[in-house]
């Protein structure tokens, strides 16, 4: 009854999405080249070289938008030339009033002000790019873009260069991109696919030489066309980059730890390169990779158990991240799902796994790394000209070890083994790349060393998967299927481990369709994707489904929030792009979702509209209102029985004035609220960017949350043979404030700051244990108050009449928290050559742990620079051989 009914859903809510798509295709244009005649152009941003006057200018670009494939506002003309090393570009862009060019200045790929781009698609499989843009005040912007302009990564960095000028007719840029840094097979002539961008600053205008329609779907399918290119070798990327770092930390010193006197420091040496195997394949290399200068993750702590997911930082495992990407799904249903994928590379090089700590009363101090040692690692990834996307990594970590120190006699204890990590990835295109078939396969493998302290690790994890994507009537309507698997293999103590983490809970006493095994020594699951959409034209739609078998295990080497559930998704909207007197854009949406475990329990039911809108006068705006009419969770306990959570209302709201002024401001909210009260959730954010020069920007944004919540899971406890649920009512107050700031010296001479001080709170009362009907309908079905608790202030420890015979029964801890952090980061960055950096770095970094009963601003002000802050200098430079 259940499938039919699901099917039902599917295709009820497809069949009125089902309408006839316009499919008249704009026809491509074409640029011809030439091969340089004499001395190549000098890239000064003066386009009078001689050798220009060989090709004649390409212009006729059209409005992408507001006003889509009407005149610009005002005209732009390119032209292109190539030699044996390198391909050269000229732009012209005209300006009525060049004093009013925006000459905003900032860091790499920030993109600001008037800018004019090329993409190309040398691959000519209509699905990837090389994107380089340069800013009329000097910036340069590069990204690679693959699965036809839905992915755009900022952090492909080649090698190129690019100057400009400005006059009185407007202002004009020269490009030389080697052409080692792209990629293309053999021919005797090429054709490239090709697409230019201006944007026209004062008017949040962006024109395209070749016209494209808003509403259509692709990017890289519909560029125009490079003609002329030929009697070019295939150039084998060679590029060797070296570093050296001294770095010196300072922190308070501990009386009688051994390990914290106040200071240490370190100088270390590495090399990144890569290698072009062929001429469209490369291998990427690093030895001993440092990331000293990375950006510190922002403060995060939540109350619900599920994993918090942080973006990868670190440059190499950041690069070509694209062609390693297998995320479960890529829906528009949201959800907690949507982060699940088989390769999450802060797995590699992250905090060891055993968890030794000091003692000072015992005199017992441990000195443990904070993050596991990456020896090597290496990438081979590329594309063929006959459409096979390649991507294997390989990387191995240290055996970690921690350093005990009792009353001067020092020993090691093993925290972490040696671990190798593999992740292959393969896609071949079909059809013109509308039709792509991949797969990907991850391992993970330790050396245990018969170490009993790491028993609870797996000793191997292994997963894979197959994917197809099919797009069809002119790219307008995809298909994707997406089937994989897990194995991991351990001891009986790691298998269960893993059968009773959070993510899994086989234990739960009303999982009759789960049942822990104690005397295996491996675990096997499954989980999959597949979905319909159609992103042509006005309306628009995705629905399908996700599903993760229970025994599904990916976190050795993925990320997996949670298992054993089928999840249903629909989203749709309509969308208005042609400006009116009122709206610049618009669009409304509409979802919902459903989620059952493998049992066939309805879990979870919600409904959502939310709209999205470009006023006239540039500013923009949104919300929506989800309604929650069935959440059942099977985590709320963790490892309890489900447990009904009241039906709720959320609504989200934001408003973000004119971008292109040098003082902007955006405003949002989030009000959730549930039946009864029992759940209130309140987000208040902001921010504020500043632009008090060009060469300056500041970005203040605050951020205040309270969490409200009478039925917070707390902990469970053992009494007369039965287990107590312990819950309480929760007041979680948070506030940070993020600051960044750039300010640049030239275009490659940076200074940068970040720095977010985050504070925490979380205070309970009105504690309760759940009774025997956790599913009942209201929350004294759900719930019982204790009447009989009392608080030892000394022991800080809560204890329990459980059965009123004037004895207490058990005890817990008080749970109240008051976590204080603050981290910050100041950057001073040279790239002196193109693609060889000078890094100057000044991080700071402290934790503390106030008092839960003091005001959220005092405890911050008290505890911000606390005594346990630890400063880190660190120079470090690079130099980058390129051949």
């Amino acid at each position: 009854m259940k499938l039919h009914l699901l099917t039902f859903l599917l295709l009820s809510s497809t069949f009125f999405w089902l309408t006839a798509q316009q499919n008249d295709s704009i026809p491509k244009r074409i640029l011809f080249t030439q091969a340089v005649k004499g001395n190549a152009p000098q890239i000064d941003g003066d386009i009078s070289d001689a050798c220009w006057e060989q090709v004649e200018w390409s212009g006729n670009y059209q409005q992408f938008e507001p006003y889509n494939s009407e005149a610009p506002t005002q005209e732009t003309k390119l032209k292109i030339l190539y030699d044996a090393k390198n391909l050269y570009l000229a732009f012209r862009c005209y300006d009525d009033e060049p004093d009013k060019i925006e000459r905003r200045m900032s860091r790499r790929d920030g993109f600001p002000g008037d800018w004019v781009e090329i993409n190309i698609d040398s691959y000519h499989d209509l699905r990837s790019a090389f994107s380089f843009s340069i800013s009329a005040s000097g910036v340069k912007g590069d990204e690679f873009i693959s699965n036809d302009g839905n992915n755009w990564d900022a952090n492909w960095n080649p090698i190129w260069y690019a100057k400009t000028q400005v006059d009185e007719e407007g202002w004009t840029a020269e490009i030389k991109i080697p052409l080692s840094q792209l990629r293309f097979g053999e021919a005797e002539e090429y054709v490239w696919g090709i697409q230019s961008t201006r944007r026209f600053f004062r008017k949040q205008e962006r024109d395209t030489w070749q016209p494209i329609r808003l509403n259509e779907p692709g990017w890289v399918s519909r560029f125009g066309e490079l003609h002329g290119i030929k009697d070019i070798k295939q150039q084998r990327q060679v590029e060797i980059q070296p570093y050296i770092s001294a770095q010196r930390a300072s922190f308070t010193a501990e009386e009688g730890n051994p390990f914290a006197t106040g200071s240490d420091g370190r100088i270390t040496a590495g090399l990144d390169g890569r290698i072009g195997v062929t001429s469209d394949l490369t291998l990427d290399f690093t030895v001993n990779p440092d990331f000293g200068q990375v950006e510190a993750d922002p403060g995060a702590l939540n109350l619900n158990g599920f994993q918090i997911f942080f973006s990868e930082r670190r440059p190499f495992f950041i690069e070509n991240r694209n062609i390693f990407n297998y995320s479960i799904t890529e829906a528009e249903a949201g959800g907690n799902f949507n982060s699940d994928g088989l390769f999450y590379s802060r797995r590699i090089g992250g905090a060891p796994h055993r968890r030794i700590h000091s003692d000072p009363d015992e005199n017992y101090f441990v000195d443990r790394p904070d993050n596991t040692t990456i020896l090597g690692a290496a990438k081979f990834s590329g594309k063929t000209e006959n459409g096979l996307s390649i991507g294997i990594l390989e990387s191995i970590t240290q055996r970690e070890m921690a350093t005990i120190d009792v009353l001067g006699e020092r020993t090691e204890e093993v925290v972490e083994p040696l671990t190798n990590f593999f992740v292959g990835r393969v896609q071949q295109d079909f059809r013109g790349g509308n039709t792509v078939v991949g797969g990907m396969l991850t391992a993970v493998n330790r050396d245990l060393n018969n170490d009993p302290e790491l028993a609870f690790l797996h000793e191997s994890a292994y997963s894979g998967g197959l994917d197809v994507v099919h797009r069809w009537k002119d790219n307008q309507w995809v298909f994707t299927g997406k089937m994989l698997w897990s194995r991991v293999n351990g001891s009986t103590e790691a298998i269960q481990s893993t059968q009773e983490a959070f993510e899994h809970l086989f234990q739960r006493p009303d999982a009759e369709h789960l049942e822990i095994d104690t005397t295996a020594n491996s675990l096997m699951g499954t989980g999959g994707t597949f979905k319909i959409a159609n992103y042509g034209g006005d309306w628009i739609f995705e629905t399908g489904m996700t599903w993760r078998s229970p025994e599904l295990e990916l976190n050795d080497i993925g990320f997996l929030v949670n298992t054993d559930e089928l999840n249903y998704f629909f989203w749709g909207a309509r969308r208005w792009t042609k400006p009116n007197k009122t709206f610049r854009r618009f669009q409304w949406n509409y979802n919902h979702w459903s989620r059952w475990d493998f049992s066939g329990k309805n879990l979870y039911r919600a409904v959502n509209t939310n709209a999205h809108q470009q006023w006239a006068n540039f500013w923009s705006s949104g919300g929506g209102i989800t309604y929650e009419n069935l959440d059942i969770s099977k985590n709320a306990l963790r490892g309890g029985p489900l447990l009904r959570r009241p039906n709720g209302f959320g609504i989200n709201a934001y408003l973000n004035t004119d971008s292109r002024k040098k003082v902007q401001f955006g405003l949002n909210t989030f009000q959730g609220l549930s039946q009864n009260n029992i759940v209130r959730v309140q987000s208040y954010g902001g921010y504020i960017q500043l632009q008090p020069t060009n060469a300056m920007s500041v970005n203040i944004s605050p951020s205040f949350d309270r969490y409200q919540r009478q039925e917070q899971y707390v902990t469970q406890l053992e009494f007369e043979g039965d287990k107590r649920y312990i819950n309480a009512r929760v007041d979680q107050q948070t506030i940070s404030l993020t600051i960044r700031l750039n300010y640049n010296i030239t275009p490659d001479l940076t200074i940068q700051y970040y720095g977010q001080p985050f504070i925490s709170r979380g205070r309970y009362q009105d504690f309760n244990k759940t009774t025997a009907t956790p599913l009942g309908k209201t929350f004294e079905d759900r719930f019982t108050l204790f009447e009989a608790i009392t608080y030892d202030s000394e022991t800080e420890e809560y204890s329990v009449d459980d059965n009123y015979d004037r004895a207490f029964d058990y005890s817990f801890s008080n749970p109240d928290f008051n976590f204080i952090q603050f981290r910050s980061n100041l950057v001073l960055r040279w790239e002196y050559v193109p693609g060889s950096e000078l890094f100057l770095v000044w991080s700071q970094g402290a934790n503390a742990s106030g008092d839960p009963n003091r005001g959220l601003t005092r405890s911050l002000s008290e505890n911000l620079f606390g005594d346990n802050a630890r400063n880190v200098f660190l120079v470090k430079a690079t130099y980058r051989f390129l051949r």
